[in-house]
């Protein structure tokens, strides 16, 4: 798989390797062989120095594919698969918050796909081999609804429905203050923070977004928040909590994004996969599922009024 990444001015004057690994989530002697295979490029020539310094704007492009040996999950009875619809094909999921959907850095067992293994084992080599199955995911601290794929014409053809935004995605999102518009679209792109490339931002090189949103109540006490319907018709990283936030109502409990504040509080960003729809890979028929307020994010709610 081909990662590409602007280098943004908070990692202007890094070293090459260092760099690498971060794009790669590898580790550093990991990336220094990726670069003495030929697998870096450095505005498109091949590097071959893993001490060079970057330059901000740069573009460096990295195959991942020549890792040596990609890692591959275990099975994990032990992880609870909470799915609410399976057939031959897909399986959807409710996903607590909490949650890890796939291995990654720092998350390398006890995620979603380790238990998916365990109960579906015929997705082991539907999609990437890190991530079998998975078509799209939840960030950690998001609950709700996903679909995975359990073969490869299922994987295929959920991939390509998504491009073609023919999944419906809809969450349920609690925001500081009160909108100036009852419902509206905020079309902003977004890639990674140029001040901080561990973020999400806003930024005039980022992927094109959107996202639509509807105001389903204003509260008033013990501060103002709104409760809010979004739907994604894109799908960038941190895609809500971004958008949310650039326009001045971050997501309650957002801790990344400038959503925790007094008075109020809540465990996690206050933010619910609550809605999901597609055509199914094989009969065609839309399918159609919801996923109700979890009880800690209720709770969060309850504590608002009018």
């Amino acid at each position: 798989m081909l990662i590409e990444e602007s280098i943004p001015a908070a990692l202007a004057g890094e070293r090459l390797d260092r760099i690498v690994a971060l794009i790669a989530e590898c580790s550093r002697s990991e990336a220094a062989g990726l670069i003495s295979d030929g697998a870096v490029t450095v505005d498109a020539t091949t590097a071959s120095i893993g001490k060079l310094r970057l330059v901000e704007g740069q573009v460096v492009t990295v195959d991942t594919a020549l890792l040596p040996g990609e890692f591959v999950p275990e099975p994990d009875a032990a992880v609870e698969v909470p799915a609410v619809y399976v057939d031959d094909d897909v399986v959807v999921v409710d996903k607590p918050a909490g949650l890890v959907v796939h291995p990654g850095a720092g998350n390398m067992a006890g995620t979603l796909v380790n238990g998916l293994l365990a109960r579906f084992p015929d997705i082991a080599e539907v999609g990437e081999r890190h991530r079998p199955g998975i078509v799209h995911r939840l960030d950690v601290g998001t609950s709700g609804l996903l679909v995975v794929a359990r073969t490869d014409r299922a994987y295929h053809m959920l991939v390509d429905a998504l491009s073609r935004r023919d999944v419906g995605r809809v969450y349920r999102a609690l925001v500081w203050g009160h909108l100036d518009n009852p419902n509206g679209v905020i079309d902003a792109p977004i890639g990674r923070d140029h001040r901080d490339p561990m973020r999400m931002a806003v930024v005039v090189d980022g992927k094109p977004s959107r996202t639509h949103y509807r105001v389903l109540h204003e509260y008033r006490e013990p501060a103002e928040v709104s409760s809010l319907e979004c739907r994604l018709e894109t799908g960038r990283t941190h895609q809500i909590r971004v958008h949310l936030s650039a326009i001045g109502h971050p997501v309650v409990g957002d801790p990344l994004y400038s959503g925790v504040r007094p008075p109020a509080s809540s465990p996690r960003p206050f933010l619910h996969a609550a809605e999901l729809s597609f055509d199914h890979p094989v009969s065609g028929e839309r399918l159609r599922f919801e996923s109700p307020l979890p009880a800690d994010l209720a709770a969060v709610e309850a504590g608002f009024s009018d």
